[in-house]
């Protein structure tokens, strides 16, 4: 049986960067396709770089992407890469919709164009459900997304359904909750949080500005749910999964979590700052991943005490860690 390979589109991030190894692990040939950049950030995949295959390419420009799937003809597309942080979505809407909902567009039409037969998954989110017409959400809940980025998403995740019914693709939609590692992006909460509590308990910083504490998320670990997305493309048939831990917890309680995991009162270093307010707050995310339980056999392995620890201390690691 011959070697299987894989696309993955933003595989410089996080979840790119999780799903490569796994992938690696299972003796795929791994194709990870990045945007030409002046800055170019390989860190999150440094440690497996000699061991993938990147090309340059686009969501922006579908003839790129047709250039490496002929080059390569990849049996599985992995498509995570996207404007990702829902706050920026607000102040570059435009940008926002152009790569979130029609680069997913341009990717099936150039698996449609090139061979059909791949087999695609679309990276969808929560933040969909936005204004949350039901709790815990499954995939039969309504959307009603509250960010461009939401409204983006919406878009990407329907395209999918529709070139999956058009043109009997097998191409599914992870309908991924808020999950993060230590690899998440600063901007993000949990990361700005975990960075926040090493620099304070190493003396770097004396405190961490945040908005709205009572927001309430279903935080899992990105390690977890790449397998998910995984098991989605082994299926015989394609659809569409909640991923979630079935959880909720607050931004308050995240800060007393990492805080603690120091010997620290989060009280005495977090101050409220209204500029980090969204216009549109998302009501209860909580996910009801049933169905990927009783058909893809998935469960989440890392806890959200055991995930907000290992983040402090992999910051306090990077922190103490020697300059090169």
């Amino acid at each position: 049986m011959s070697q299987p390979v894989a696309l993955i589109t933003g595989i410089t991030g996080q979840d790119g960067s999780y799903l490569a190894e796994l992938l690696l692990d299972k003796g795929y040939t791994v194709i990870g396709m990045h945007r030409r950049s002046s800055t170019l950030n390989f860190e999150r995949i440094h440690h497996i770089q000699d061991r993938l295959i990147l090309e340059p390419g686009d969501l922006l420009d579908e003839v790129s992407m047709m250039r490496v799937l002929r080059s390569y003809r990849p049996t599985e597309v992995y498509n995570l890469a996207a404007q990702s942080f829902v706050q920026t979505s607000f102040g570059q809407p435009v940008l926002t919709g152009e790569t979130t909902a029609l680069g997913v567009t341009r990717l099936l039409d150039a698996i449609r164009m090139v061979d059909p037969q791949i087999r695609f998954y679309q990276a969808s989110t929560s933040e969909m459900f936005g204004k949350a017409q039901e709790v815990p959400q499954s995939e039969l809940t309504p959307f009603h997304p509250r960010s461009p980025y939401g409204v983006a998403k919406v878009y990407g995740h329907w395209i999918t359904i529709n070139y999956r019914e058009s043109y009997g693709m097998h191409a599914s939609s992870g309908i991924l909750f808020n999950h993060e590692s230590p690899r998440r992006g600063l901007e993000f909460v949990t990361r700005k949080v975990t960075h926040a509590v090493a620099q304070i308990a190493l003396g770097l910083a004396k405190k961490v500005t945040l908005g709205n504490l009572d927001a309430q998320r279903d935080w899992g670990f990105a390690g977890d749910y790449v397998r998910a997305m995984w098991l989605m493309l082994q299926q015989d048939e394609p659809s569409d999964y909640v991923i979630a831990t079935g959880e909720t917890h607050s931004v308050r309680e995240l800060c007393e979590r990492a805080f603690a995991s120091v010997d620290l009162d989060w009280e005495r270093y977090v101050e409220i700052d209204h500029r980090f307010m969204r216009p549109a707050e998302v009501d209860l995310l909580i996910g009801d991943a049933s169905k990927a339980r009783n058909l893809l056999g998935w469960a989440p392995m890392v806890s959200f005490e055991d995930l907000i620890e290992t983040m402090v201390k992999a910051d306090l690691a990077l922190l103490n860690a020697p300059l090169r």
